[in-house]
């Protein structure tokens, strides 16, 4: 395709399938944790399986999704009719952690010739396990999570099993039906395209990437973050280090790993694909977010991670952190060394958590992550200011792209009740552009519950950028029946018992600042 117009026209079109899909899902989704909070994602993908164009849903979804849909071609590709999709939520084919259903779907043209995929994801509330929502806190291995699902056709049988393991039957079924929808819709647009030139858009997305960092500088910097746990005990309450170098050279980048720690002993690891997720989501921040996010981006790109380290976790390794902890400091870790490559492109550090709350009591699970503060911006390119501009509050950063549960919404569907929700003043780093302020909510349960919270950024603070100075750290609190003289402070990773009454308090972290505070 030579004209740049129709191109332009035939990725917005495109985009438009999958961001049509993405509407679907979350419009027929039974769990609140779809249809308000937007935990899904969706795209469409060539004939051999590469990322042709994503909606702007999830970071850490998309990223990781062609390792899906590649395990899925493998798997099930030769075996698949018209009509037919391929279910999967198996960390180690493909997929996250365990509570992120993936459908992947052929498209076909009247003749049955294939025209590529369609895929989806959706964070399931529930998936068995040890604990409600799927992701127990003192978990070392991937069983005590849940189902786990290779890459197999979704038959009534499979679709059986996967209700029949969760808590919240009902809800299950209701959200892989919508996901079921979603892709059904996705593969009637899709097909209507059928004799678009797709190789074209992915040849544009290489030549723009491969355009960004040619006109970079060459060279290699370092950097290095750490995750503050890794479980509950005593044993698994220090940190982990992530370690990460960058090389430019001329139209090319590599992203390696190495020095990395292995693996550990409870659930704060992540898969490969999340890695993968992470540095993509980065660099196409920091270069040019306008590059379209498709396989040819990628190709100039190398993510090099050790076998069996906390970024490229193997079986049995219990994994239910990685996506959500993980991958946010490997966004952390590429910033910071991208920072040095990339001077004034880069913000201080956001609050590098999606603090976690899962809530179970009799037949319901709650899920949700809980924003914080955005880090401070340099100044926008060709601004007279140099004072750049301040992080956005109580926002959910980096590789989660997720929306708050409306309290309306949430006391409706749980017996549970807010009693404060509100910024948290002096919480973001001071700086010329400081920090934004993360968020204090008091949620009380109305019966007896299990809850487990998986939180980061409880020891180690946000950093600063180009002077600026660190966000404040988040803090975990238990109020016995809303009693603040009793209150007691909760890990950042555990799983505990409330009665009717209890106050759970969670304050998150403000955004690191950017640049000299002023005097």
């Amino acid at each position: 395709m030579s004209d740049a117009a129709d191109l332009a026209v035939l990725i917005a079109r495109l985009t438009g399938v999958a961001d049509e899909m993405g509407a679907v899902l979350r419009r027929a989704a039974f769990s609140p944790n779809i249809k308000e909070r937007a935990d899904c994602s969706a795209a469409l993908f060539t004939p051999d399986g590469t990322l042709l164009v994503q909606a702007e849903h999830i970071p850490v979804h998309l990223g990781s999704m062609p390792a899906s849909v590649a395990a899925a071609i493998e798997a099930c590709g030769d075996d698949l009719a018209p009509g037919d999709q391929v279910i999967l939520n198996d960390p180690f084919a493909g997929g996250t952690h365990l509570n992120d259903v993936t459908l992947v779907a052929p498209v076909h043209r009247a003749d049955g010739r294939l025209v590529g995929w369609v895929a989806n994801r959706a964070h399931h509330a529930d998936l068995g396990g040890a604990a409600p929502g799927s992701i127990p806190a003192d978990a070392i291995e991937i069983q005590q999570e849940g189902l786990r699902i290779p890459p197999v056709r979704l038959t009534p049988e499979v679709r059986t099993l996967l209700v029949a393991s969760s808590r919240t039957p009902e809800e299950r079924a209701g959200d892989l039906d919508a996901q079921v929808g979603a892709n059904r819709l996705g593969r009637a647009r899709f097909a209507a395209l059928a004799d678009a030139p797709l190789d074209d858009v992915v040849a544009y997305g290489e030549r723009r990437m491969r355009a960004a960092l040619a006109a970079a500088d060459d060279g290699v910097w370092t950097f290095s973050d750490v995750l503050d746990s890794f479980g509950p005990t005593a044993e698994q309450q220090h940190p982990t280090t992530i370690r990460l170098a960058v090389r430019i050279d001329g139209d090319e980048i590599t992203f390696d790993f190495a020095g990395t720690d292995p693996q550990r002993r409870g659930n704060v690891n992540a898969v490969e694909a999340v890695t993968v997720s992470a540095v993509a989501w980065a660099l196409r921040s920091v270069l040019d977010p306008t590059i379209p996010a498709n396989g040819g981006a990628l190709r100039p790109v190398r993510v090099l991670v050790p076998a069996g380290s906390v970024v490229a976790a193997r079986p049995p390794a219990a994994v239910g952190a990685g996506n959500v902890e993980v991958s946010q400091r490997v966004a952390d870790v590429c910033l910071g060394a991208l920072a040095q490559a990339q001077p004034g492109r880069v913000p201080a550090a956001s609050q590098g958590t999606m603090n976690n709350v899962l809530i179970g009591g009799a037949g319901w699970v709650y899920y949700e992550t809980i924003a914080g503060g955005q880090g401070g911006r340099p100044p926008m390119p060709g601004s007279r200011s140099t004072g750049g501009v301040a992080g956005q509050s109580g926002i959910h950063t980096a590789m989660t792209n997720t929306k708050n549960t409306p309290v309306e919404a949430l006391e409706r569907a749980f017996p549970l009740r807010v009693r404060r929700y509100r910024l948290r003043r002096g919480s973001g780093g001071a700086g010329s552009a400081p920090g934004g302020e993360g968020i204090e909510r008091d949620l009380e349960v109305l019966e007896d519950v299990t809850v487990s919270l998986i939180t980061e950024r409880r020891v180690s603070q946000p950093w600063g950028l180009a002077g600026g100075g660190p966000g404040a750290v988040g803090e975990n609190w238990l109020l016995p029946s809303g009693d603040e003289a009793r209150a007691e402070r909760l890990p950042d990773k555990c799983t505990v018992q409330l009665v009717a009454g209890d106050v759970l308090r969670m304050l998150t972290p403000g955004g690191g600042g950017w640049g000299e505070p002023r005097a």
